[in-house]
């Protein structure tokens, strides 16, 4: 199975949201290291993954809540 990769700029423009709001507001708050995005060879450049991301927009819209990371690394489902 193949994983589209995105950079901040097509998935700002996949989702309609702007660049700033996803590296100020979404990274690491909504869209977690290791689950909707990484960073390739310990850079600083971040490729999302598309799958993660969409499967999480479907599940919030869904009713199924937000994902809220816990202190141990884990995920609740709220």
């Amino acid at each position: 199975m193949s994983r589209e990769y995105l950079t901040t700029e097509q998935l700002a423009e996949r989702i309609h949201y702007d660049v700033r709001t996803i590296r100020d507001r979404l990274k690491d708050s909504v869209l977690l290291e290791g689950i909707h995005y990484i960073r390739p060879f310990g850079g600083r450049k971040l490729l999302f993954i598309w799958e993660s991301i969409e499967n999480d927009i479907a599940s919030f819209s869904l009713g199924r809540g937000p994902l809220i990371p816990m202190a141990n690394g884990g995920i609740a489902h709220g």
